[in-house]
């Protein structure tokens, strides 16, 4: 069987969309705990939370984001991963 490239291709970009779809959702969920916390400023929430205030913007507007880094902010707002993904990961 012989795959087109143009198909692997487009796969390719799905998964891409996907991925980032996903990074979107992260940042959307976590700028709502910064909210919820009272926190008005990403700057004030990074320092307080000891992340590097560039990489905690980043994280917001959907950036890649590690496991360990989202640890950090759960385990900041004192929520588990179940708790995070339970609001807002419904098609995930």
């Amino acid at each position: 069987m012989v795959i087109n490239k143009w198909f692997v291709v487009l796969i390719c970009i799905v998964v891409s969309v996907k991925n980032n779809q996903l990074h979107i959702l992260l940042g959307k969920r976590i700028k709502e705990l910064r909210k919820e916390a009272g926190y008005t400023s990403q700057e004030t929430f990074a320092y307080d939370a000891e992340i590097p205030r560039a990489l905690y913007g980043k994280y917001e507007k959907g950036s890649n984001i590690t496991i360990d880094s989202l640890h950090r902010i759960l385990k900041f707002h004192k929520i588990t991963f179940k708790d995070f993904f339970k609001k807002g990961f419904e098609n995930y």
